[in-house]
């Protein structure tokens, strides 16, 4: 049995005599009838137990009652189907990297550019050592490869070609042939989108024909030589 008690300071206690029964307000017998339970105008504590009312709870909940939700963090935002979630695709994995040393580059033949030194590398995902990007991601991602050298010779070269190989073959070229208008320092960039699973790989290399030149070498630095790619978002 139930017991309502009143205290002196106003107070209203409720209690349930075994102490063990949960305590039921009842709809009114009428529909006309009130079922309001009216608070005090302050902060209500639930002391032990759960509240749960899916359709009439109603007002703001504090930020900071969400701030302990799993995966919750300062790039995050909770979705309206109750989880936290991105804000947005970011472009990641993405690395850029150049070459710490000057390379000679043979005649007539296709070398790997040694891009051995990183500018950035978001997620430990290009291999300093043999020169490759693996994304571990899937996705399609924009790459870029900008290269230049120079030769021992004013009408040195007459070919300048470079590439992009995914997983050991050309996946992307240019083709310079200068004829009889040799270069000294030729220039190649070569940019595009190329899909890659988790495990594939992409390298650059470059193609140079001698002419009237007896050496050909890449700069080294940033100033001169680099190769990138980033994930496109959404992709």
């Amino acid at each position: 049995m139930a017991e309502l008690r009143v205290k002196g300071t106003g107070t209203i206690k409720l209690f349930e005599s075994d102490n063990t029964s949960n305590v039921t307000i009842a709809s009114p017998a009428s529909l006309g009838g009130d079922r309001t339970i009216t608070l005090p105008d302050a902060n209500v504590t639930l002391a032990s137990g759960t509240m749960n009312d899916a359709t009439n709870l109603s007002g703001n909940i504090p930020v900071s009652n969400l701030n302990s939700g799993t995966s919750a963090s300062s790039s995050t935002f909770w979705r309206g189907d109750g989880s936290w979630a991105s804000a947005g695709d970011d472009n990641l994995p993405a690395f850029a990297s150049t070459n710490s040393a000057n390379q000679a580059i043979s005649d007539g033949t296709f070398t790997k550019v040694a891009f051995n030194s990183e500018i950035y590398d978001s997620n430990t995902a290009y291999d300093t050592t043999n020169y490759r990007f693996t994304p571990g991601v899937a996705g399609k991602y924009f790459f870029y490869v900008d290269i230049s050298g120079y030769s021992n010779a004013d009408d040195g070269i007459s070919l300048n070609q470079c590439a992009i190989y995914l997983n050991d073959a050309v996946a992307y070229q240019n083709y310079i042939n200068y004829g009889s208008g040799e270069q000294r320092e030729p220039q190649s960039i070569i940019s595009g989108v190329i899909d890659l699973n988790t495990t594939d790989y992409i390298e650059a290399w470059l193609k140079v024909n001698y002419d009237g030149a007896s050496s050909y070498n890449l700069q080294g630095g940033t100033k001169y030589n680099r190769f990138g790619a980033f994930k496109i978002a959404g992709s």
